[in-house]
């Protein structure tokens, strides 16, 4: 995971609107009556195990990031580069093809899998050209690492490039099998097998779990008195990264088994025709421009970043104090949660009612969606704003691993935490808004406000990492995102309105005010438990990771039954289109919003 910069494609592309339907394909039977592309127990079944699945690979996640702080430390040396090593794969895979997969050949995918050949000729070229493509870049990418590693970094020494590099040769390969676990899991949502590909990610976090927990069995956890640089070792490097590749070569070849009782006759096949290279229009063409935008802009960020792990170095004791990369992904990986939960959710099911609007030219219609998207994003956004504010420190102390310096490792993480917390609202909102030129079937215009936030923020980034502290820069970074996230949101927010009209943005802020309202009494009333359980002052919240989630769970408990009844005295009326697809399931549910 990492971190997601203003205008990063945070969650995978930008969705593509239907468009016009092309000239029917002779080969295909007809698509009216063809059901072979839909889940044969139900769509609803069927989203139910893919939540099931993102849901438990998410808890797996996080798991898995307080075990390797345990295991190295947060804000270490080796935190900060196993980071950097473990996630450029991700980030180079997304510039290399994952855009591709995702954007272009994917709708073509669906099509040729209607075909009389259920797509086995269009799948056969497909897995040809992914194995082929990547398996070369893979080679030549890992081949590199070194000046991969120094052209990401800054101000590292030869010591610390040269344990990045060690760490990316065994990182590196992941490239290839996150490629294949890309298109082998959009073969099989193409053949209405959405399940495998959601779960293969728990086998993943499942076997870095293992490879965590036995490393620290191994060669135990993570001591403050510990000189990584130079008590670190060949076999450590390996067990952890090798470890760490070997659960996403599984997650890979997971899918390999369903893939094989589709019953397509697969064989390799040479060949870009009809691969839909050619034909992919505007709106793909400007989508993967906008992914080359935010992924490019992301590793140009977290290179400024990585300028505080060589200042730690010199800093001694204190150097727990000061964020990393390592830190930068776990607070983006806590703030992000909220977002991806209810923001992602509430547009993806409006953005069909959006694009059908748009396409019909009912633009008042459309303008109603965009107000009521806002004002329900209103309730959630702003309770999880303030419950980061309020346990931002007992949510870092999770991930500041077991030494004696995890205190300090957990306040940094929860002051980037804070940082983040204040443009909670704007990531959303601007998320949304992005949203409504998507469902018009226009990707230029996001492209073009993404390639002004970044730069504008790579300009202020680079321009005041000359003249601040190197273990500042961090801090400067994260908070310039929250800035961006405002900028952005003001931008699009102009750029709507001037092109649909205005959507009643005074019932929006009215929203905002008062769920603030809400969440800021609860907030109070979670500060006040926090700090009886010693949350301010180094006591029961701070003594380990487990005195942190209980703490937080209490804290937690009591700020959400302070921000219902507040929602209930003040008859907040979103909070009832909010809670409404709940209460429709569990009617006891419903009672809350009278």
């Amino acid at each position: 995971m990492t971190a997601a910069s203003p205008g990063q494609t945070e969650t995978g592309p930008p969705p593509t609107p239907p468009s016009t339907p092309s000239t029917p394909d002779p080969t295909a039977p007809d698509a009216s009556n063809d059901q072979s592309h839909l889940p044969a127990k139900g769509l609803a079944r069927a989203s139910a195990i893919m939540a099931a699945g993102t849901l438990v690979s998410r808890v797996l996640g996080i798991v898995r990031t307080a075990l390797l702080a345990v295991a190295i430390g947060n804000t270490t040396l080796v935190g900060d580069v196993f980071e950097k090593a473990n996630t450029v794969p991700n980030v180079v895979y997304l510039l290399l093809a994952g855009g591709m997969f995702n954007v272009v050949l994917v709708p073509q995918l669906i099509k040729a899998a209607r075909r009389s050949d259920r797509g086995a000729d269009y799948t056969s070229r497909l897995l040809t050209l992914t194995i082929t493509v990547l398996a070369a870049f893979t080679v030549l990418l890992t081949l590199a690492a070194y000046p991969i590693i120094l052209t990401l970094t800054r101000n590292w020494t030869e010591p610390m490039l040269a344990l990045g590099t060690a760490f990316a040769i065994w990182t590196l390969p992941q490239i290839f099998f996150y490629g294949l676990y890309a298109v082998t899991g959009q073969v099989l949502n193409a053949n209405a097998r959405f399940g495998w590909y959601m779960w293969a990610p728990v086998l993943n976090n499942l076997i870095a779990i293992g490879v965590i927990l036995s490393f620290i069995v191994t060669f135990g956890q993570y001591s403050a008195d510990d000189n990584q640089l130079t008590e670190w070792t060949a076999q450590q490097t390996i067990w952890l990264a090798a470890g760490h590749t070997v659960g996403i070569i599984a997650q890979a070849l997971l899918l390999l088994w369903p893939l094989s009782r589709l019953g397509l006759k697969l064989r390799p096949k040479f060949g870009l025709k009809g691969m839909g290279l050619a034909s992919t229009g505007r709106i793909a063409g400007w989508t993967l421009l906008t992914m080359l935008i935010g992924n490019v802009a992301n590793l140009l960020y977290m290179r400024l970043i990585s300028g505080a792990t060589a200042v730690r170095e010199e800093m001694g004791a204190l150097g727990a104090s000061v964020p990393g990369e390592s830190a930068a992904n776990v607070a983006e990986l806590i703030a992000i949660l909220p977002h991806s939960v209810f923001a992602l959710s509430i547009a993806t099911v409006l953005f069909n009612q959006l694009a059908r609007a748009m396409d019909l030219g009912r633009y008042g219609r459309a303008r109603e969606i965009i107000n009521e998207g806002l004002r329900i994003f209103a309730i959630p956004v702003m309770f999880c704003m303030v419950a980061v504010l309020v346990l931002a420190g007992p949510l870092g102390r999770i991930f500041g691993g077991a030494a004696a310096d995890a205190n300090l490792a957990g306040a940094a993480i929860g002051q980037l935490l804070v940082l983040l917390a204040l443009g909670m609202p704007f990531r959303s909102g601007s998320f949304y808004l992005m949203r409504v030129f998507y469902s018009a079937e226009d990707a230029k215009t996001p492209m073009l406000i993404y390639a002004i936030i970044a730069v504008v923020g790579l300009s202020t980034a680079y321009g005041l990492a000359g003249v601040i502290p190197e273990e500042q820069i961090p801090y400067l970074v994260i908070g310039l995102f929250s800035a961006l996230h405002m900028l952005q949101y003001l931008i699009a927010h102009l750029l709507v309105v001037r092109r649909w009209g205005g959507f009643d943005f005074a019932s929006v802020l009215s929203a905002y005010l008062r769920s603030g309202a809400c969440a800021g009494i609860a907030g109070l009333a979670g500060a006040a438990a926090l700090w009886l359980l010693g949350g301010y002052h180094w006591g029961f919240a701070w003594n380990s990771i487990f005195t942190a989630v209980i703490s937080c769970a209490v804290v937690g408990v009591v700020m959400a039954v302070v921000f219902v009844l507040m929602l209930r005295a003040l008859r907040v009326k979103e909070f009832t289109a909010a809670i409404a697809p709940l209460a429709r399931r569990v009617p006891a549910l419903s009672r809350l919003a009278r």
